[in-house]
């Protein structure tokens, strides 16, 4: 039987040319990292103030906090925001705020805690963040939004406001950077994420993330983000990024605002979490996610076809030669995508990688069929598990929730 060898010839080309295309997008993105962390973060330093929602008390808590308090940046504050006052968080928050020294050094930041209480209408995490927003001085110029999960460099503030200098920029922003740690569904988490974090750049699809990203408040309030587009949604980034979209504005990715995150899980754990971020472009932005589908599915079916092209008795061993080649290439482009990962790690968290770096090329084959597995999943469900609470996707202005775990504080 010819078909099957030919069929898989011509999807196999298609492959290798998109493996190909990829891992010259990742040498950019390398190429990218390394330019923009060789220049100076930018004088551009308005009033700002920092925006951040906090849930209990994780590992690292701490430390990302006192990374948080003292930017290099002129004049800024920062609003921590907290559901409840039962909330561990907002019991931390304040005893490690009562004192104006930390680790011998003087912090920078003013600071406030407020109590956003709950909503029904939108996720715990936007409704903080309206909260918060409502408490920011009217002197600031510019709006930054942070999680507290991750680690910002000293520079972190300043860089990320920079872009903003620029009148055609509405948007600037960073992403997380996952770290593997001990366990093997940490190393995949790593994998996994960082494989969406290259895909930014230098262009204009770039989409905000919610952990690391920087408006002008007069452009928050222009684009009607707190009224039209925060009110009932559980995704506060990729609300931003359409509101963005719709208006025609610039979102740009400012490599120096990548900020190191670690957390372990089970398996279990991390193929959820991984479910749910699928579901969430799913809903806010399901044109990437028809395309993201679109793409793994073929890229699986491409790859399935040719393995059961090498197991049929017919094939002749030159067809053999050829499929297996296809193939290895395919594999070893996506391995290469997943070193120069590594790279990016080494550069930018030598002290924080550890010897762990080879995950993101080793764990590279795998990742395409977990991804594959993410988005099989969300086509069937609408529901997700978000820090503790349930909620169901009605649509991208609608949020139900569905229940509370009270003790998860």
């Amino acid at each position: 039987m010819w078909w099957p060898f030919e069929t898989f010839l011509v999807l196999g080309v298609l492959l290798l040319g998109q493996s190909a295309w990829l891992l010259g997008d990742g040498i950019r993105f390398l190429r990218l990292v390394r330019r923009r962390r060789s220049c100076p973060p930018g004088r551009y330093t308005p009033s700002a103030t920092v925006v951040i929602p906090c849930k209990g008390v994780d590992a690292g808590f701490d430390a990302n906090l006192e990374c948080f308090l003292n930017q290099d940046y002129p004049d800024y504050q920062i609003v921590f925001v907290v559901s409840t006052s039962t909330d561990l968080a907002y019991h931390y928050l304040q005893k490690r705020l009562d004192s104006p020294v930390a680790s011998g050094v003087i912090r920078k930041a003013r600071t406030s805690i407020v109590v956003a209480g709950l909503s029904d209408e939108r996720g715990e995490k936007v409704n903080n963040l309206l909260r918060g927003v409502a408490e920011v001085d009217r002197s600031a110029q510019v709006l930054v939004f942070a999680d507290i999960d991750a680690a910002p460099s000293p520079v972190w503030l300043r860089s990320l406001v920079a872009p903003l200098a620029e009148s055609h920029t509405t948007v600037s922003t960073g992403y997380r950077w996952y770290l593997p740690g001990a366990s093997l569904a940490s190393r995949l988490r790593a994998a996994w994420d960082t494989s969406i974090a290259t895909m930014l750049g230098e262009h204009d699809r770039n989409f905000a993330w919610g952990g690391s990203m920087a408006i002008r408040a007069a452009d928050f309030h222009k684009l009607n983000i707190a009224q039209g587009y925060w009110t009932s949604t559980l995704s506060d980034d990729l609300a931003m990024t359409r509101a963005v979209r719709e208006a025609g504005g610039k979102i740009a990715f400012e490599p120096r605002c990548l900020v190191a995150s670690r957390e372990e899980s089970s398996p279990w754990g991390f193929f959820r979490w991984s479910t749910r971020q699928v579901i969430l472009t799913r809903i806010y932005a399901a044109h990437l996610w028809r395309l993201g589908f679109a793409v793994c599915l073929f890229n699986s079916a491409t790859f399935i076809l040719g393995l059961a092209v090498l197991a049929m008795p017919s094939t002749m061993a030159y067809q053999r030669v050829g499929v297996a080649s296809i193939l290895l290439a395919v594999v070893l482009l996506g391995a290469g995508k997943g070193y120069i990962r590594t790279v990016v790690a080494r550069e930018l968290f030598p002290e924080e990688l550890g010897g762990r770096g080879s995950c993101y090329w080793l764990l590279s084959p795998l990742v395409s069929w977990i991804s594959l597995a993410n988005f099989v999943m969300s086509a069937f469900t609408r529901r997700i598990e978000w820090r503790g609470t349930e909620y169901e996707l009605v649509s991208s202005d609608k949020v139900r929730v569905l229940r509370r775990a009270s003790g998860r504080t």
